[in-house]
Order: C-alpha cells, then structure tokens, then sequence
C-alpha cells in the first residue's frame, strides 16, 4: 500500500510518501498509524496528537476508524482550513 504525508507529516517524518506491507490484522486508517508509529520515531512524532490528524482512503476524506478493505493509499495530512 502506498502512504502519503502531506504538509508537516512529510516534514517530521522526512519523506512525502512509501510503500508499506501492511501487517494481516490492521484492518483501519487508525491501526495503520499505530502501526507505522510503532516502526519508525518519524511517525510516532508526527502522530502523537490525533485530533490534528486528517485522513484519505483512495483519495476520498474518511475518519480514522474507517477499514483498509483493499485500499490501494492511504494520505495523512493536518486539518485544512481555506482563506
């Protein structure tokens, strides 16, 4: 699965985007994070406070509790406000 970081995701974790191997059993956006905070400190800074942490499925918004079923990217970005 392809996972992107947008904005100061991409900057704390110091990449815009990798593949992962997304382990059997993480099923949602949410045991996604957790996963990738537990494999690389990038991660866990940037993820460390959920509610600034906004989330795409395939390109389509969603919470983070929403699954994984055969999600083909996943996008971590902070909330957007317009002006």
């Amino acid at each position: 699965m392809k996972v992107l970081y947008f904005a100061r995701f991409r900057q704390i974790i110091g990449r815009s985007s990798e593949e992962v191997v997304v382990p059997e059993g993480i099923t949602t956006v949410r045991g996604l994070m957790n996963f990738l905070m537990s494999q690389d400190n990038g991660c866990a800074a940037a993820f460390s406070e959920e509610k600034t942490i906004r989330a795409a499925v395939d390109q389509i918004h969603v919470a983070l509790d929403a699954p994984l079923d055969g999600a083909q990217e996943v996008a971590f970005f902070p909330p957007v406000t317009g002006g």
